[in-house]
């Protein structure tokens, strides 16, 4: 097995026993994806569009991941649980596409219909600033879900659409758990007990979207796993803490899966308004300085998870911490499974 480096990811030569859904990832252009099935993933939570995008381009960029999957017999696009069963069977890897905001739905309801349509199976609605749907998490605001907003949670829930609630603001957060007529995840989100930074969320959430079913995705991203003040590199055993907090909360494993806020291919540099940017809080200003600001260093993840194939480390040690194997296959992605077989339809 070689060293990843970057968004390049080393090959597993023995696949390991696990089902194994990360609810968070980017894939770029130059990922390599006759490989994306031999780095220990069964199925990709693709970021499928830019989180922001009109509905032209976010259709543009949906369609595309189809067009990759068509090119590389190794992939799939995934539209049922059972998809994602058949990728590792077939020893293929899924693609499930994530919108990380809903900005391309405007004010036309019907839109999510058609997305669902074309394979979209996970929405945030807002991320990180307001919009016509509810608060994004970084936003002064605290207006809860709109009206337009309740309309949007119910065509998901007919429609089978996983609501997620990462990016999304508090008071959102919550309407929208009440709202929903089925369980929803926080696909990459971690307890801000433990890393009190802006992006995580707090025990009242956890608690509310476990008690409906719902999972939580805790992501192995630096800056939401180092506590502030924080000078070094996180750690995989902090990470897992993360786990561990949510369980405790939870009281059960059932509820917690993993969103890596991995990349497959170079992450490209960010673009700012030359007339200036919003002053959003920055989530990663802190690490930055302390740790790196380069968005592709392998150092932007927990020392011990920014490679793939690491995920067998983590098994390894989250039986080690005293998880049992049902346990571990749960947090791979079992719990997700279950989750995803009850909603999509």
């Amino acid at each position: 097995m070689t060293r990843a480096h970057g968004g390049f990811h080393s090959i597993l030569e023995r696949d390991h026993p696990y089902v194994f859904i990360d609810s968070c990832m980017q894939m770029w252009p130059d990922a390599d994806f006759a490989v994306a099935h031999r780095h220990g993933v069964t199925a990709y939570g693709v970021t499928a569009f830019e989180p922001n995008d009109p509905f032209d381009l976010a259709l543009e960029q949906l369609m595309f991941w189809h067009l990759v999957a068509r090119r590389h017999p190794n992939l799939l696009v995934a539209h049922t649980a059972d998809d994602i069963r058949a990728a590792r069977r077939d020893g293929r890897a899924a693609l499930v596409l994530f919108a990380q905001g809903g900005d391309f739905i405007d004010r036309k309801l019907h839109r999510i219909e058609a997305f669902y349509r074309l394979g979209l199976r996970v929405m945030i609605p807002a991320y990180n600033r307001t919009n016509a749907i509810c608060d994004g998490i970084l936003d002064r605001t605290s207006g809860g879900l709109s009206r337009f907003g309740c309309r949007v949670v119910e065509e998901a829930n007919r429609l089978g659409l996983v609501l997620d609630c990462t990016h999304v603001g508090k008071r959102s957060t919550l309407d929208i758990i009440e709202a929903s007529t089925g369980p929803v995840i926080f696909s990459h989100s971690n307890p801000k007990a433990r890393a009190d930074n802006p992006r995580n969320i707090d025990d009242e959430q956890i608690r509310a979207c476990v008690a409906r079913g719902g999972v939580i995705g805790a992501v192995s991203w630096g800056p939401l796993v180092m506590p502030p003040g924080g000078t070094t590199r996180p750690t995989l055993d902090m990470f897992l803490g993360m786990i561990d907090h949510v369980v405790q909360l939870a009281g059960s494993s059932r509820h917690v899966g993993i969103g890596t806020d991995l990349s497959l291919g170079s992450y490209p540099p960010h673009g700012t308004d030359p007339w200036g940017d919003a002053e959003y809080p920055n989530p990663s200003a802190e690490y930055g300085r302390a740790v790196t600001s380069d968005i592709r260093s392998e150092k932007r993840m927990v020392e011990g998870f920014d490679d793939y194939p690491q995920v067998v480390d983590v098994a390894n040690r989250l039986l080690q911490r005293g998880y049992v194997d049902e346990d571990v296959r749960g947090i791979l992605g079992a719990n997700y499974l279950r989750l995803f077989d009850a909603l999509w339809t």
